[in-house]
């Protein structure tokens, strides 16, 4: 599968509508985007169940503010809408294969349960102040 252009408009389908979801928030100007970009591209194309998104943080200011990004490339991994994965800088092929294997090996019970109870928190901690 080759990568998809991701954009506000298109965000959330992506998101909502597969199990994991790697996004590559890059600009044309980012020598180590241009670096990271093949990667991508050619890990997107051996892993045929992952949505490879990519971003790009002149054109889409909104996501990119969003999600706070500060610096380029930026690779973020959704597994069932959950955000596991977020780490700026150009990886090889071998530690993007890493990080594609870790999110594959998720306890998605766990993490919804951890993510649940951190809404909790947060729920409690408003209602105390």
């Amino acid at each position: 599968m080759a990568t998809t252009e991701v954009t506000t408009e298109n965000f959330n389908a992506t998101i909502e509508n597969n199990d994991i979801v790697l996004l590559d928030f890059w600009a044309e100007w980012c020598g180590p985007c241009r670096v990271f970009g093949p990667v991508f591209e050619k890990a997107a194309g051996e892993h045929e169940d992952i949505a490879f998104g990519k971003i790009d943080t002149e054109a889409q200011q909104d996501l990119a503010a969003a999600f706070q990004i500060r610096s380029i490339p930026t690779l973020m991994a959704f597994r069932e809408k959950v955000l596991v994965f977020s780490q700026p800088g150009a990886l090889n092929g071998s530690q993007l294969e890493q990080v594609i294997d870790a999110v594959r090996g998720l306890d998605m019970t766990e993490v919804h349960a951890s993510v649940a109870e951190q809404e909790k928190e947060a729920e409690a901690s408003q209602l105390a102040g």
